[in-house]
């Protein structure tokens, strides 16, 4: 269940509260940001990605030195029109590749991010339901989302 409201989560509670009565329920709280930020595979996955794109964002820098570099000779006065004229051209190539490689370049990064990104949560979800089992939690939320759920809590059959 994605983005369960406060008022369900209420309820569920209440829901759970009744069903086991005198018994305790033992729920726990994941704040996913910090999971995201601060685990050592999402670290990890960060150096990686850096790593990975660091040749391209060096030859965007390089494209980008260059453009200024034509920029400052056409600012000069004195030059030939048919010198600016060819410059005034490589500029706009250049301008073109430019803008082209870092669209390419951050969709490529998007892609991988998002990858890394599904990986670590995949683990975090495979820790969350591990932890929850072995500590014997009967709840686990996120942020408005219902990770992990004893089937004590289960009241389905009864409202069936």
């Amino acid at each position: 269940m994605k983005g369960i409201g406060l008022s369900t989560l209420a309820a569920l509670l209440l829901a759970a509260f009744a069903q086991t009565a005198a018994a305790e329920v033992k729920v726990g709280f994941v704040n996913s940001d910090r999971v995201m930020k601060e685990a050592t595979p999402a670290k990890k996955a960060q150096q990686k990605l850096e790593k990975e794109f660091e040749n391209r964002r060096v030859e965007l820098q390089r494209v980008t030195t260059q453009g200024k570099a034509l920029e400052a000779a056409l600012d000069r006065n004195g030059l030939p029109e048919s010198e600016r004229k060819a410059k005034e051209r490589e500029l706009v190539k250049l301008n073109q590749d430019f803008q082209r490689l870092q669209r390419e370049f951050n969709e490529d990064r998007n892609t991988r991010m998002n990858e890394e990104i599904a990986a670590i949560q995949e683990r975090a979800r495979h820790a969350i339901k591990q932890i929850a089992e072995n500590e014997k939690y009967d709840l686990i939320i996120q942020e408005n989302e219902l990770l992990y759920r004893s089937q004590r809590m289960d009241i389905t059959e009864k409202v069936i």
